[in-house]
């Protein structure tokens, strides 16, 4: 069950020639790809680009109709070998995966892919996950291209340039035998715009004319003396075969050239924030028309020579716009016109930040400052935006905030109802006993519990090595164990390899908790081996328990619902002090509370709408009785549970209440008993549509507190009277 369904938009995929699409970037990626004529996609989910996985499985019977083969890949490394389909044969293949960490797992395959080369045109669509949206490391796709010769491309966020960098770019990997990435960038994956479409076409050579045509070709398998050989055909052959088409079919632009004796050179998919600037410093209109000269690199490597000379000659100075570190192409810059002997200076990190994402602050203080050293005259400093304006001798700078002072942090957390917490609170009921102990996280909605209220973690490894980052903790000098996390993605992404089948192959006597919340949760709710919902498109209901213990776990432990706090605390504190030797692993099992309630909703309405009895659970706290110690909230961390001003006159502290956020998932009170605290919370039900005997039971049980509260205000009346 997938974060959003496009079930409805993907009939837009069947526009013929010469109809305007009008949608988001991922859906027209998903129709340049069938325009293109591909022949097999395959990927793995991951921010920004987990909705094309979405679409083209929403869109799977358009595919089909077309011949085309669509799979969700075990991992990215799996994804990437799918692109042997395209070494032998003229078959377009494209692969999708989240950027940079799904490149490092990939890296493997794309490196032997880019070492034979490819017949058909292999095409790799990354989410380029740099800047203030990012969830990871920030590094950027670049290296990699440049490492395996992989051309690079990174077209202007609109559909008309997203869409021809797809089909160009199969052109491009096939004129040249070499695979291609196309970088999306965060907000290019989710801009809307429009284009004239065409038709979708059907391969010409088929998976079935491969499989029953056989073609083998050693000279493209990566052994020597053939690995050496692909070296010196990427330099003599297929590079220059790119170049040449990159130059006749005109990928890179140029914009207002000769308009100005200097200019500024910049990657295709930073031209909106770039114009944007420009608009504000009065050089450009909002249609891009700029009155500085542009060079836009939709491709971003290789670099053509030719192209970069052509800009440069008789320019005073380019300003190299080029997003984070290192400076790859500002320095190819410098190599390329000094060699030439062009005297053009080359800015570009000395004038921009060195490593951050360029917002559209940054672009406006860059390019103000480059173009006040060159062509000061064309800066009207009146219309400047306050921001951008020069401080005069006498005046108030303009304030700039503090952010770290005046914006409180809001680290991610945890949803309300996640049915991870639960598991996080019993490890820390687990070490009010034990003490603390060294704990391995894995990426993944657990990850947060590294922040507050929980505080659990000390490292990170990538995707499902959770338990292979706590490998080294494997000593019998001392009684304490290493405690590792892994998803039910992670896992079945690789951690049944790398960490639970390294921990049983060297006899490891820690304890690794799988969170099994039924989806590969945090890329959007997609389905999993273990997934518990039947998908007609792929297997799922495999227990992780049996996985497990095929590869030789012994200690097994499957708790079926998180929210029993008190089996959790059990199970840990039994792997943690158990005489037993081996391998600890308890699988905690709970669906995703975010995907439940998108199933369970669109129900609810429906019965609402229809007069059925509807009965929701929730939960409150009883301000007369909350100590106000919140203990319950440093143990839940739940974003339903906050505070509120203590009706008690004589009392200071604030008490906790529930807000009407709340789910129900009873967390909050299993807490308060597994950790013996106050007795304050209860549980409600909300009725809708109820039946009469539900309206005589309420009026009984109104009429019953209603004379005990009489009874108690009668008592303290009497005490009041005496004193």
């Amino acid at each position: 069950m997938a974060e959003r369904s496009f079930k409805n938009e993907v009939e837009k995929l069947r526009l013929g020639a010469g109809d305007e699409f009008h949608g988001e970037g991922i859906l027209a990626v998903t129709k340049a790809l069938l325009q293109s004529g591909v022949s097999y996609v395959a990927g793995y989910q991951g921010a920004p680009i987990s909705h094309l996985m979405d679409v083209l499985t929403d869109a799977n019977d358009i595919l089909e109709e077309l011949g085309a083969h669509f799979e969700h890949s075990a991992s990215e490394a799996t994804a990437a070998a799918t692109l042997a389909a395209s070494v032998n044969y003229p078959l377009r293949g494209a692969i999708t995966f989240k950027s940079t960490v799904g490149t490092n797992v990939a890296s493997d395959a794309l490196a032997n892919l880019a070492s034979g080369g490819v017949t058909g045109g292999a095409l790799i669509i990354v989410g380029e996950d740099y800047g203030e949206g990012s969830s990871i490391m920030q590094e950027r796709s670049h290296a990699f291209a440049m490492k395996s010769q992989i051309w690079l491309l990174d077209p202007r966020p609109n559909l008309t340039s997203i869409v021809d960098a797809v089909e160009q770019g199969f052109e491009l990997s096939e004129v040249s035998n070499t695979p291609v990435m196309l970088e999306l960038r965060i907000r290019a994956c989710h801009v809307h715009g429009r284009f004239i479409a065409k038709d979708n076409v059907r391969p010409a050579f088929t998976l079935k004319d491969a499989l029953e045509n056989p073609v083998r070709d050693v000279s493209r398998i990566v052994l020597p003396p053939a690995s050496f050989v692909h070296e010196q055909e990427k330099i003599t052959k297929r590079w220059p075969a790119a170049v040449k088409f990159i130059e006749q079919r005109q990928l890179n632009e140029f914009f207002a050239d000769g308009a100005q004796d200097f200019g500024l050179v910049l990657q295709g998919g930073l031209y909106n924030t770039v114009i944007n600037a420009l608009v504000l410093l009065g050089l450009s209109d909002a249609f891009g028309n700029s009155k500085i000269p542009l060079y836009v690199m939709n491709v971003t490597y290789p670099v053509v020579d030719s192209e970069i000379d052509r800009f440069c000659s008789g320019k005073r100075a380019i300003l190299m716009i080029e997003e984070g570190q290192p400076d790859y192409i500002e320095q190819n810059l410098h190599a390329l016109l000094r060699r030439a002997g062009i005297p053009t200076t080359v800015h570009g990190k000395d004038m921009l930040p060195m490593a951050g994402e360029y917002t559209a602050a940054a672009m406006l203080k860059g390019i103000l400052r480059f173009v006040q050293q060159y062509a000061p005259q064309l800066i009207d400093q009146a219309a400047l935006p306050i921001a951008a304006r020069p401080v005069t001798a006498g005046a108030k700078p303009f304030p700039v905030p503090v952010i770290d002072q005046e914006v409180h942090a809001r680290p991610p957390s945890f949803c309300t109802g996640c049915p991870e917490r639960p598991i996080f609170t019993a490890l820390k009921l687990v070490e009010r006993e034990l003490g603390t102990h060294h704990v391995s996280s894995d990426i993944g909605c657990h990850l947060f519990s590294i922040l507050p209220p929980f505080n659990l973690g000390a490292t990170t490894m990538g995707y499902g090595l959770g338990a292979a980052g706590a490998a080294a903790f494997n000593t019998r000098e001392t009684s304490k164990r290493a405690i590792s996390f892994m998803g039910d993605g992670g896992f079945w992404h690789n951690g049944l390899t790398s960490g639970v089948g390294n921990a049983v192959f060297n006899k490891s006597d820690n304890l690794l908790v799988i969170v099994d919340n039924n989806y590969s949760a945090a890329t959007g709710g997609q389905d999993l081996l273990s997934s518990r919902g039947a998908n007609p498109l792929r297997v799922t209901q495999v227990p992780i328990e049996n996985a497990v213990r095929g590869v030789g776990v012994k200690w097994v432990r499957k708790i079926t619902n998180t929210y029993k706090l008190e089996d959790l605390r059990d199970s840990m504190r039994e792997a943690l002090t158990t005489a037993e030797r081996g391998p600890k692993v308890i699988i905690a099992q709970s669906e995703c509370m975010l995907n439940k309630q998108r199933r369970e909703k669109p129900l609810v309405r429906k019965a609402l709408k229809s007069g059925q009895r509807v009965v929701r659970e929730r939960f409150g706290v009883d301000s007369d009785t909350c100590t106000g110690d919140h203990s319950c909230i440093r143990l839940s961390g739940c974003p339903s549970l906050t505070i509120k001003p203590n009706p008690d006159p004589l009392r200071n502290d604030p008490v906790v209440t529930v807000q009407n956020s709340c789910v129900g998932c009873g967390l909050c009170g299993e807490v308060a008993h597994a950790a013996v605290l106050c007795p304050s919370f209860y549980r409600a039900a909300t009725i809708s549509n109820p039946t009469r005997f539900d309206r005589l039971r309420d009026r009984v049980r109104r009429a019953v507190i209603g004379f005990l509260q009489d009874r108690i205000e009668r008592r303290l009346a009497g005490i009041e009277s005496i004193h």
